[in-house]
């Protein structure tokens, strides 16, 4: 299983208000609140958290059916992993000029197995099934968009090794 989140970091600052009093109690463990004060830039220490947050819960998503979000059952850890329910999600976190995307797999050999697609939404032909789930020509996918930015990748069985991921 897949997932990734993008993060347009100009967008974020226009419409996040993250220093109102709570907000981070509620998205945010008690580590995870450590890891933002203690960040050299509190700001995008928050996106790169909420992203990898993000990544793991569209796998989630896709292996339970539910759209519940509690990001409070989404632990971050500094060693590249998100705990959900006492399992761990490897993810790859990259960040080009002001755009940060996580990509997050169920096991860490699915790394070797992704195609990572940018650009804009419309050239995709991707389907959904009843349940929201994307997938493009059969294959799972998951997409990402925000503000200026848009990203998808795609689980191909047939290529491994040939991952666009380093």
């Amino acid at each position: 299983m897949i997932g990734n989140d993008i993060v347009d970091l100009d967008l974020a600052a226009q419409e996040s208000h993250w220093q109102r009093p709570g907000y981070l109690d509620k998205i945010f463990t008690t580590q995870e609140q450590s890891m933002i004060a203690n960040a050299e830039n509190s700001t995008l220490m928050v996106w790169l958290l909420w992203s990898r947050k993000e990544a793991v819960y569209k796998i989630i998503n896709r292996l339970s059916r539910i759209r519940t979000y509690a990001p409070l059952k989404y632990q971050c850890s500094e060693e590249n992993f998100v705990t959900y329910e006492g399992t761990l999600y490897p993810f790859k976190t990259y960040q080009t000029g002001n755009c940060i995307h996580t990509i997050a797999v169920e096991r860490s050999e699915l790394f070797d197995t992704l195609e990572v697609y940018t650009g804009q939404r419309e050239q995709w032909n991707i389907s959904k099934d009843e349940y929201g789930i994307p997938f493009l020509e059969g294959k799972p996918v998951s997409v990402s968009h925000h503000g200026r930015y848009a990203a998808m990748i795609v689980y191909n069985d047939n290529n491994p090794g040939n991952s666009l991921i380093s």
